[in-house]
């Protein structure tokens, strides 16, 4: 499975991203060199948001989709998926 990610930054900005190791990208994103470089200086990462897909095209095209959404886009989003939780 392909998953793509919404993670709360330690500032509250929103960070979108996608992997096939969701646990392994967290552990990434909190500690490592590895993590992405606009999450290293924003540390604690927490996850806010995940969309579960079978292949890696419909998720980068699902994450193209929600880093051209608006921070209250995204916000909504989230709270959506929480609800339903």
């Amino acid at each position: 499975m392909h998953i793509v990610y919404i993670l709360k930054c330690g500032d509250g900005t929103l960070y979108t991203g996608s992997t096939v190791d969701l646990t392994k990208r967290l552990r990434e994103h909190n500690g490592l060199k590895s993590g992405a470089k606009y999450t290293r200086g924003r540390r604690p990462v927490a996850l806010a948001h995940q969309e579960k897909f079978k292949t890696l095209a419909l998720a980068r095209e699902r994450e193209a989709e929600i880093k051209r959404m608006n921070r209250s886009e995204k916000l909504k989003l989230i709270a959506d998926h929480s609800l339903k939780s």
